[in-house]
């Protein structure tokens, strides 16, 4: 985690660092050519006002020989015949240092010689006509080319202005980072300290109304649901080791009271309650171990079912003690799982008949988009404010404990998720007297 925070830090500065510096060095190369095309116009210019105050001097006859230095570095005049008649210091006694010519119609020529004769570097040179009466005179008038790289000293203070930009969008971007990060250090320092002890601890949420404070979020509502499942899991295995444990001690009793008196002892009767025992804990392990499947989200095999016929199948296997009325429809089919359907419906018809006084109901019709089967007894049935409640896994109404004492309490609960892993609902609903218990399934197509 420490290897990871400190790589999104140094990459989210290395690419601030990269983009300003990309930033930098493509606004300087601008600048650059900017500024170099303004010196190359004020070069040009310059070299033919120089050419032109030489023009002045010629037309008003006070032409010296030995020019002064001006905004030009060097300075030459011909006259008609060629002959060098004024030049600056640098060019005495040497050759024409050009042999161009404005061409027909224009005064002025620009061209750039590297070097010119007598000098050294390139240089702008001008070719400038000078009208007189014995013929066309010619100024030479030449300045530096401006460097590829314009002006040193500007250039020096781009790339002071761009170090000096990079190291701070670098550092800014390292600082911005590292703030983003700290909520993040704050929810990974509390969640390494959660253990199974302490599940009531949240992770901070920070301020703000971003992303990080979404992911808070979603962690507080995660540890939530892993509270709730895990004191689930702690009240599960509370009520399944309590269940387990009673029969399991009163068949220990039994036989321990057999070894110890087996002249006096009702073997017959001891072993009938010892079977009775087997069976309860048969049944429990049945129901645990259903959960257990439903828990672990066993994917279902399904198939188009007549549910009419399903319900009539079962209940002519499984007689009853009590009277079963049907009222079936025909024609209703579900998709679904025929074996966990059936063991739904079990459960439901064996919750009846522990609590029915006489009858139970059976009844399969079509709702609209739905197939529905209702269960219904004629016994006490139960308040409104314990409806929930009895889907909760091991519970029993404390009002009906002497009539169900054959139940594991896993029953309803078991029926309810073999419901909803078919996308139903199992719900108990109102009823002119006793329970009515009444599942939805969506029709077949």
């Amino acid at each position: 985690m420490e290897r990871s925070r400190s790589s999104i830090r140094a990459r989210m500065t290395l690419v601030a660092s990269a983009v300003a510096a990309l930033v930098c060095a493509v606004i300087s190369v601008l600048v650059v050519i900017a500024v170099r095309s303004a010196d190359e116009d004020n070069n040009r210019r310059e070299v033919i006002a120089a050419s032109n105050r030489v023009v002045i001097l010629i037309r008003e006859g006070r032409l010296p020989s030995v020019l002064p230095s001006s905004d030009a570095k060097a300075i030459q005049v011909l006259d008609a015949q060629g002959r060098v008649v004024a030049e600056t210091r640098e060019l005495a006694g040497k050759p024409p240092i050009a042999s161009f010519q404005p061409s027909h119609g224009n005064l002025i020529a620009l061209r750039e010689l590297c070097p010119p004769t007598g000098l050294t570097g390139c240089m702008t040179v001008v070719s400038h006509w000078a009208i007189q009466p014995d013929g066309n005179w010619v100024i030479y008038a030449t300045r530096p080319v401006v460097p590829e790289y314009g002006n040193s000293t500007l250039i020096a203070l781009l790339v002071g202005t761009s170090l000096l930009i990079v190291a701070m969008a670098g550092a800014g971007a390292y600082r911005l980072v590292s703030r983003t990060l700290a909520p993040v250090d704050a929810i990974r320092a509390e969640l390494a300290e959660i253990t199974a002890s302490g599940l009531g601890r949240r992770v901070p949420v920070p301020k703000n109304q971003d992303e990080i404070r979404l992911l808070a979020e979603t962690v507080n509502t995660t540890l939530d649901r892993l509270e709730a499942a895990y004191d689930q899991l702690q009240q599960f295995t509370s009520d399944a080791s309590h269940d387990l444990r009673s029969p399991i001690t009163a068949m220990r009793i039994q036989l321990e009271e057999a070894l110890m008196y087996p002249e006096g002892k009702d073997w017959p009767q001891m072993t009938e309650a010892v079977l009775n025992g087997v069976e309860r804990l048969q049944a429990l392990v049945t129901d645990l171990l259903g959960l257990a499947q439903l828990d672990a989200d066993i994917p279902l095999t399904r198939d188009s079912t007549d549910l009419a016929e399903l319900v009539g199948t079962e209940l002519d296997r499984h007689p009853r003690k009590m009277r079963v009325i049907r009222d079936l429809s025909e024609g209703v089919f579900t998709e679904c799982d025929r074996l966990r359907l059936a063991r739904l419906l079990i459960n439901l018809i064996d919750n009846a008949e522990r609590h029915a006084t006489s009858q139970i109901t059976v009844i399969v019709r079509a709702d609209g988009g739905s197939a529905v089967l209702e269960v219904l007894d004629d016994g006490a049935g139960i308040p409104v404010e314990l409806r929930e409640l009895v889907f909760q896994r091991f519970t029993r109404l404390e009002a009906s404990r002497s009539r169900d004492a054959g139940g594991t309490g896993l029953g309803l609960a078991i029926a309810r998720q073999i419901a909803e892993a078919h996308g139903g609902t199992l719900t108990i609903e109102d009823s002119p007297r006793g329970a009515r218990f009444v599942l939805r399934l969506p029709l077949a197509t």
